[in-house]
């Protein structure tokens, strides 16, 4: 019963951890969509550094503003999406993947729940933004902004013109070599996947075989199975 209530306060501790990711990084994510919205118009730009800019720029479609598919279809997908990691973070959590790990998958589900809030709900509360000069955006009632429920557009910001491709390349001289402009929920999208690959990759190909939940190899009556062998590192 003891080691019961052991490993059930283990579990309960380490839940919170995905909790102050994911809320963390809606915060920061949503403060910062809300303070380019509400002050710049479509196109403005602060120049931070030659290869570093603020660009506001609205998209309908994917990480780094891709549109490869229709605008409800994709807002109906992140919610299926988020719903599967959600669940995916609660089995990892209670059968005691490692916390570096469940930080990563928290990121990834905490970007794409910051896209998702503005697919969602900008177009309720936020009057259209534009490129002319009185086209900062203001809250609006809920329901007489821009665009209805799931329609609203996604807010970007973050551009890094590092460097134009010289003009004798085929194909891409005069371009800017990375053009995407993005946001902070992109980001943890994006460092999260990259992290699961060259850090994770042998854990997701376990799935949920890591490891059992002690809890419940307990309530059956018979011994917790563990997952494969793992070295300190995947800790």
């Amino acid at each position: 019963m003891e080691n019961e209530l052991k490993e059930s306060g283990l579990s309960s501790s380490r839940g919170w951890i995905p909790v102050m990711v994911i809320m963390s990084v809606l915060i920061i994510d949503q403060i910062i969509k809300i303070m380019v919205k509400t002050n710049m118009a479509i196109g403005d730009e602060i120049v931070i550094t030659s290869w570093f800019r603020i660009l506001f720029v609205e998209n309908n479609g994917m990480a780094f503003g891709l549109e490869l598919i229709g605008k409800l279809f994709l807002s109906l997908f992140r919610i299926a999406a988020i719903a599967f990691f959600c669940w995916y973070l609660h089995k990892i959590v209670r059968r005691g993947f490692p916390t570096g790990y469940v930080i990563t998958v928290s990121f990834i589900i905490a970007g794409a729940l910051g896209n998702l809030i503005d697919c969602m709900f900008y177009g309720l509360v936020f009057s259209e933004s534009t490129s002319l000069p009185d086209g900062v955006a203001h809250f609006t009632a809920i329901g007489e902004g821009y665009a209805p429920f799931l329609y609203g557009k996604v807010v970007d910001m973050f551009y890094f013109p590092l460097f134009k491709w010289p003009e004798w390349i085929p194909l891409v001289g005069g371009d800017v070599f990375f053009s995407p402009v993005f946001n902070f929920a992109d980001s943890c999208i994006t460092c999260g996947v990259v992290v699961v690959i060259f850090f994770y990759s042998r854990i997701v190909n376990m799935g949920l075989n890591y490891a059992d939940v002690p809890t419940d190899a307990e309530a059956g009556g018979e011994e917790g199975i563990s997952g494969p062998d793992c070295d300190e590192e995947d800790i």
